[in-house]
């Protein structure tokens, strides 16, 4: 099972894993000090930034495959 989904905003996911924010920025994501962080969705900033919000789910959740 994935730790995070497509629904978790992004500062929960930026919480989930010391990691998180290196593997959203290699996405060109800089949502560490973005205000959208408190409220939109992995899906809705992924879509927002023309990227396919299940490549960037798979790249976060490889986080938790240590």
């Amino acid at each position: 099972m994935s730790r995070i989904t497509k629904e978790m905003v992004f500062i929960d996911i930026l919480r989930s894993h010391p990691e998180a924010p290196r593997v959203l920025a290699g996405f060109n994501l800089g949502c560490v000090g973005c205000m959208g962080a408190q409220h939109e969705t992995l899906e809705q900033g992924a879509m927002a930034h023309g990227l396919d919000p299940d490549v960037l789910l798979d790249a976060l959740n490889k986080l938790f495959e240590d």
